[in-house]
């Protein structure tokens, strides 16, 4: 599913099941000993997938452990290897992780979510006005896509991209959201300053977005991607 998202210098390792007895190292392990199983089998799987995408990339394997540094809501993010950057995923249902080299990209984000609308509270927090008008034209057009579920998948996207390039904190309502639902891409205007790459201010982040129709009678899962480059890193790279 992600991996139509993302470039080719972007690996990715995506699940739709947790197989059973995957290996943790004991530091992760130790992470998750409190935890309910549920909890236990989605943070081994989409360890293993981000083991997997890391060996893609020529990256040996070792423990992912959250950054358990900075403010209280950036501790579960996750800490990469020196000179690698990523994102991980899960939902019901779906487990994903995709590393690039930081000479390649300068971020990247991803997130899954079941193509489900989102409770009434939760759109009130992270759909501003101008988007709820244009989930009601989109939603009109296109009944098959949750695009209120859609929307918090891209700012979820959005934050994990920015957040590696700031330090900072982005509130729903600091960015706008605009799906394309015919290329599907999506545009996230920054309200407020973005990160400088290279002597250049961001002030939006470009994505991809993918719907996948379940097996069954599942409402299927919805995908977002943000891929950041740092076009002076990228001008300087061998031919």
């Amino acid at each position: 599913m992600l991996t139509a998202l993302l470039p080719e210098d972007v690996a990715v390792s995506e699940l739709f099941t947790d197989p059973p007895d995957v290996a943790l190292f004991p530091q992760e392990a130790e992470v998750v000993a409190g935890a309910v199983a549920s909890r236990r089998r989605e943070f081994a799987t989409v360890r293993r997938c981000a083991r997997t995408a890391l060996a893609r990339i020529g990256v040996a394997p070792g423990p992912i452990l959250p950054a358990r540094e900075g403010p209280p809501w950036a501790h579960r993010a996750p800490r990469w290897p020196d000179g690698v950057v990523g994102s991980m995923t899960h939902c019901d249902g779906y487990r994903a992780a995709a590393v690039a080299r930081r000479t390649a990209v300068a971020s990247v984000g991803v997130d899954a979510e079941p193509n489900v609308p989102v409770p009434r509270r939760v759109l009130e927090l992270t759909a501003l006005p101008e988007e709820r008008d244009i989930l009601h034209r989109l939603a009109a057009a296109a009944p098959s896509i949750a695009w209120d579920r859609l929307l918090f998948s891209a700012k979820e996207s959005v934050f994990k991209a920015w957040y590696p390039l700031t330090g900072r904190w982005l509130d729903f309502s600091e960015c706008v959201i605009v799906p394309d639902p015919d290329r599907g891409t999506f545009a996230a205007i920054l309200k407020v300053p973005g990160p400088v790459l290279s002597g250049v201010h961001v002030d939006r982040f470009d994505g991809r977005w993918r719907g996948l129709a379940a097996e069954g009678t599942g409402p299927g899962h919805l995908a977002t991607a943000v891929v950041v480059r740092d076009e002076g890193v990228a001008r300087v790279q061998p031919t």
